[in-house]
């Protein structure tokens, strides 16, 4: 082991009772946390308008403060932009960080001095927390690879740099990684992504990686093109020290069968819960037992019961209100200037000594077309279910409500791209509706009234949702295909191209 390594797993040591610590007085940090925010927030623009004060306590806050998503936030968001000072935090953001998926267009979320080190201390405490559990520190002897988006920055009209997340961190890499770390920036700011990856494949076909970080999906595309150019029958004849892989933005259960085939068995893997609004979580165990929520990184916590959001005025727990097992939306305050803001996740505790939580997919983000509610848990779960029960290995999939069939019952059709067909779709199709209906008591209702017919599966082409993410113009970097919808828009994009 180098000394790096060494030097490492010391530190790594350290830092993970010191965050053990932390985690264990988790509401006085929270309060704390809570006290600094609102006496940074009194002196903005916000903060007047709103009569946030020092000593505010955090009923009359929630009084006086409205959860907002981004639209509610715009407008202030929109002067920040244009170079405004003390708006939304004090003095000006350092970076906008430019995300697609309001009904508006782009999202620019604020990013400042106060909020970077939440991003950057988050990754960190993740890799040094799987040193201190593992042992493993040999990962910082070889190269690191991480899929993301490009660094390339512009700015905003106020002046303020502008980019994507991932980019935007990669300018903040610590020097101890920047000799290892892949790829090129000349690689890292090539469009579009097929481009890209190709010259990802090229750089690093030869390279002694160990660690590789980014979705799922992405990370997946990348192997397969690894190993369509080399020829190699798997990762690991390519990289025979890969050591570990680092993921976040979606649920990897159901890309596990197929990635572990890629790889040629298993690889450790360390899970996150990063977004632009704040790194919220990490894995902090071996085994994934829920992610170790960051209360003590600038970020304020609130949550809606998921039951009740759509009510006209919900409830905001904190964190000493919250219950195991209950789905949450997850709403924050940040030292990004980010007030009640909905992030429009929904998260459910697995632990309170320390607080972790499994994320459980997104509150709009549901296929309910009948009024059955039907949430990201249940489909990965009952997708499990089937690949268990029938074989098959799944890439992707999508599922969305067939409202006007030309014969018989609405359905949930499911659309589905295979690495491996199960050997009888049918019976695959029989095993994901029964998945869903033995958790979802509200889509077992429909079936049983006779409302819907069981669900369909449709297997799309190999490739059918890169070629649909390429269509909508978010293929690669952080952008993610649905997983569910109350509309056909994706599906029928994903049935036009599948023969392309």
């Amino acid at each position: 082991m180098s000394l790096k390594a060494t030097l490492a797993r010391s530190f790594a040591k350290w830092t993970a009772r010191s965050e053990g610590r932390k985690a264990i007085a988790g509401l006085a940090r929270q309060e704390a946390c809570f006290n600094a925010l609102i006496a940074k927030g009194a002196h903005t623009a916000f903060g007047r308008d709103h009569g946030v004060h020092e000593g505010m306590s955090v009923e009359a806050f929630q009084a006086a403060v409205p959860v907002r998503d981004y639209e509610g936030l715009k407008a202030y968001v929109d002067r920040a932009v244009a170079g405004e000072h003390d708006v939304l935090w004090p003095g000006q953001p350092l970076y906008f960080c430019k995300t697609s998926g309001t009904t508006s267009g782009a999202k620019f979320i604020p990013l400042t001095s106060d909020s970077m080190p939440n991003h950057l201390n988050s990754a960190r405490n993740a890799l040094l927390q799987f040193i201190a559990n593992s042992g493993r520190a040999d990962f910082l002897d070889g190269k690191m690879i991480f899929l993301q988006g490009s660094p390339l920055l512009t700015k905003t009209s106020g002046g303020i740099p502008m980019g994507r997340l991932s980019g935007i961190v990669a300018h903040h890499v610590p020097d101890y990684l920047q000799a290892n770390q892949m790829p090129s920036y000349t690689a890292n700011c090539i469009e579009p992504w097929e481009a890209k990856i190709d010259a990802i494949v090229e750089e690093t076909r030869d390279a002694d990686l160990r660690l590789i970080s980014g979705i799922p999906s992405w990370v997946q595309n990348y192997f397969e093109r690894l190993l369509e150019v080399t020829g190699a029958k798997s990762v690991r004849e390519v990289f025979p020290n890969l050591e570990l892989f680092v993921y976040g933005g979606v649920a990897f259960e159901p890309y596990r069968e197929r990635f572990n085939a890629l790889v040629g068995g298993e690889v450790p893997t360390v899970e996150l819960f990063p977004a632009s609004e704040g790194f919220f979580a990490y894995q902090d165990t071996l085994e994934s037992s829920g992610l170790r929520l960051t209360i003590d990184e600038g970020i304020f916590y609130e949550f809606i019961p998921a039951e009740s959001y759509f009510d006209e005025n919900p409830p905001r727990l904190t964190l000493a209100e919250v219950e195991l097992g209950v789905n949450y939306a997850l709403v924050v305050t940040t030292n990004a200037g980010l007030w009640a803001y909905d992030v429009g996740d929904t998260v459910k505790f697995t632990s309170k000594t320390p607080y972790r939580l499994v994320v459980t997919g997104r509150i709009k983000h549901f296929t309910s077309a009948f009024g059955e509610h039907v949430i990201a848990e249940e489909v990965e779960s009952a997708i499990q279910d089937a690949m268990a029960s029938h074989g098959g290995t799944v890439a992707e999939f999508h599922v969305a409500p067939e409202v006007n069939p030309e014969e018989g019952l609405p359905y949930h059709e499911w659309l589905i791209e295979f690495a491996e067909p199960p050997a009888d779709l049918e019976g695959f199709a029989r095993a994901v509706h029964s998945g869903v209906a033995e958790r979802n008591p509200y889509y077992r209702d429909l079936i049983q009234g006779s409302i819907l017919q069981p669900a369909k599966v449709t297997s799309v082409s190999s490739g059918s949702f890169q070629r649909a993410m390429d269509n909508l113009g978010k293929l690669g970097g952080q952008n993610k295909p649905p997983r569910l919808a109350n509309a056909r828009d994706f599906a029928a994009i994903l049935l036009k191209v599948q023969d392309a």
